[in-house]
């Protein structure tokens, strides 16, 4: 038996190489978590098994996930959605338990060996199935920048009620056993605590949140804030786990209240790494639950099981999200992210198989299909678009009138400026291009803002900039710029791709957030790339500069230097304790100083011996209170001479390890 550590660092280490092993095959990485679960659980290898420490902490891998999503959910947000939440959602549940039942009691009839199905199995069944993977489709949307697409908030809104509906489904299945008052009474009793709950935390705790961050803030404690975000999330996920609801609800409503503050931004960033890693470890729980010598002895049992769930579901929530006002595309897109089974359905029926109600083989044999029709999610996702278009000669055409839409709109047009997103920075560059009557044309995927900027007069097309239909459509080939107004990484490198193939001479001017991806956009093929933290220091620096009384042009100079510069002597800064930790995927190039002291290593030496540009590292030194002197391979460091060194964090470190010992 292993201990807590140790049963951590084999996990840990599985899904290391798991991760890295799918990642070199360009697979989704959640696919190795899941393989990872299969060879190491109990049913590959034996290596770990399954006990309350895993349980509990991929648990929080979903509580965190929830969370996340919260914070794209404002309660206005959420309200404009109830017709999705509270009509959509439940309409699918209620409909795959019918339809459950129904099948449960056809097949006890077709195969004599599963004739012991009841109907109170049957329901329990259609409870499990009607559940989808919240933390598998929520992360391959959020992956997909398809979150606030019109079919991402259909998904969002099934999946909210599903993770409600789990709260009544687990008070009815062991209540299923008892006579129908005290099965009454216990979802009254549910229902008012549910209710007292809720209202808690959206009405007080709408109240308290902004004004608590307020308070925590201003201790200026990274450490601080952080330990405080870990308490609110744990801590409503906590309340409603006591209420009798689920943890993953708690976490959801946490983040929407923290989505009304103005901390949301920051918050999502340091959060990401515990959901990550927790979902990680979720993901590998799920994957040891597939037993894999059972599905070979009973295969055609397990692919019934598999087939004919998800073709119900995908059925059923298509045909509803049609019913309910939706393009045949957006219902069909719907109902394929929508068909696997989910982690809470794992719970309603390990809760059904406690209680007898059914076979413990039926059970394994489900249990196997369920975690096959998670594993099969992630290429049924990203095939989504290929396959609609095969199933819906409606969805080819209605792309087809977009496309000659956009080439409409654009065919008389030459040398326009081509942008890719109209928020707020696409509308302000198209303002500008209009008062100096440059034309241009935008494409963006939200319809509301399409439709209303076009009703204005806008120039301004539905459509998704990084798909090379699109592009081409909007006459990027008679195009002078393209502009990427939008700060998304992921996005700007599949742009950059499709109009470096269509367009090789189109230069791209790309928006980031800062400087820690502009070597990989601009490797990728942007002329341009425009750091939001570096220009905003910019226009800070010049608005000081010139109201000290220094000349407006040699102010301008210093800033057109600057850019020229491609930002060089601006990237990287000098870290301190308020500073969030340094994204390990993208390591900041940062500034730091070190003073020479009598007896420093460095001391006596030049530069070119000491090969700091070996280690990474660029250095500037400051000299008996200069400002700087020039750097040459022969300049002779002396004592109390202050080195600026600039580059990644392990260079600075080892840099400076080399001028003082």
């Amino acid at each position: 038996m292993f201990s807590a550590l140790e049963l951590t660092l084999i996990l840990l280490a599985a899904a290391v190489f798991g991760v890295v092993a799918f990642r070199m095959l360009h697979l989704p990485p959640m696919l190795g978590y899941l393989l990872v679960g299969v060879v190491v659980g109990p049913y590959g290898f034996g290596i770990v098994h399954e006990n309350e420490t895993t349980n509990r902490l991929a648990e929080f891998g979903v509580v965190f996930l929830m969370f996340s999503i919260g914070l794209e959910f404002s309660l206005p947000k959420l309200s404009s959605m109830r017709k999705t939440v509270f009509g959509l959602g439940m309409a699918q549940v209620l409909l795959t338990l019918a339809a459950t039942m129904v099948f449960g009691w056809l097949t006890a009839h077709l195969l004599p060996q599963l004739s012991n199905i009841s109907w109170r199995a049957a329901f329990a069944l259609g409870g499990a199935l009607a559940m989808s993977s919240t933390a598998i489709v929520s992360k391959l949307l959020t992956e997909r920048l398809e979150l606030d697409s019109q079919h991402g908030r259909q998904i969002v809104g099934i999946l909210l009620f599903q993770d409600l509906a789990v709260v009544p489904l687990l008070i009815l299945v062991p209540a299923l056993a008892r006579n129908a008052e005290d099965m009454l009474a216990e979802l009254a009793l549910a229902g008012m605590k549910a209710a007292v709950v809720l209202v808690l935390l959206l009405v007080i705790g709408q109240r308290l949140m902004r004004s608590w961050f307020h308070v925590v803030v201003k201790r200026r404690s990274q450490e601080l804030f952080m330990l405080n975000l870990l308490l609110i999330t744990l801590g409503s996920a906590w309340i409603t786990e006591q209420a009798g609801l689920s943890l993953a609800l708690g976490a959801f409503v946490a983040g929407m209240l923290i989505s009304e503050t103005e901390y949301k931004h920051q918050v999502e960033e340091d959060i990401k790494p515990f959901r990550d890693v927790l979902l990680g470890l979720f993901f590998i729980t799920v994957g040891m639950l597939l037993n894999v010598r059972l599905v070979q002895e009973n295969w055609w049992l397990v692919l019934l099981l598999l087939v004919g769930p998800v073709l119900l579901k995908f059925s059923l929530i298509a045909m509803l999200t049609k019913l309910f006002g939706q393009s045949t595309g957006v219902a069909l897109r719907t109902g394929l992210a929508l068909a696997q089974a989910g982690e809470f359905g794992f719970v309603l029926l390990n809760q059904a198989g406690a209680l007898k109600l059914m076979d413990p083989l039926l059970i394994q044999l489900i249990l196997a299909s369920m975690v096959l029709s998670m594993l099969a999610a992630p290429f049924i996702i990203a095939k989504s678009d290929a396959i609609v278009l095969k199933l819906s000669a409606n969805e080819w055409m209605m792309q087809s009138l977009t496309l000659t839409q956009i080439a409409s709109r654009t065919m008389s047009t030459q040398k326009h400026v081509l942008i890719a997103g109209f928020g707020r920075t696409g509308q302000s560059l198209a303002k500008l291009l209009e008062e100096e009557h440059i034309p241009y044309h935008a494409l963006d995927l939200d319809p509301d803002r399409v439709r209303e900027a076009q009703a204005a007069g806008a120039h301004v097309s539905f459509g998704d900039a990084a798909r090379r239909e699109s592009l081409v459509a909007a006459g990027i080939h008679r195009a002078a710029v393209l502009v990427i107004t939008y700060a998304s990484t992921p996005s700007a490198l599949k742009v950059l791709h499709f109009a470096h193939e269509l367009a090789p001479t189109l230069p791209v001017i790309v928006r980031s957030h800062d400087d820690s991806d502009l070597d990989k956009l601009r490797e990728a093929g942007a002329a341009e790339v425009v750091p939001e933290a570096i220009e905003g220091s910019l226009m800070l620096a010049s608005h000081a500069l010139v109201m000290l009384g220094v000349p407006l042009r040699r102010v301008v100079y210093r800033v057109q230097a600057a850019r020229d510069e491609r930002y060089a002597s601006l990237r990287g800064y000098f870290h301190g304790a308020s500073d969030a930790p340094e994204d390990a995927e993208h390591m900041h190039v940062r500034l730091h100083s070190v003073t020479l002291p009598d007896g420093a290593k460095a001391i006596g030496k030049t530069l070119g011996a000491l090969k700091l540009g070996d280690l990474g590292a660029e250095v500037t030194i400051v000299r008996r209170g200069k400002r700087r002197i020039e750097v040459m391979p022969e300049t002779v460091m002396q004592p109390g001479d202050i080195v600026v060194l600039r580059g990644a964090s392990e260079s600075v470190v080892r840099a400076e390890e080399r001028l003082l010992k």
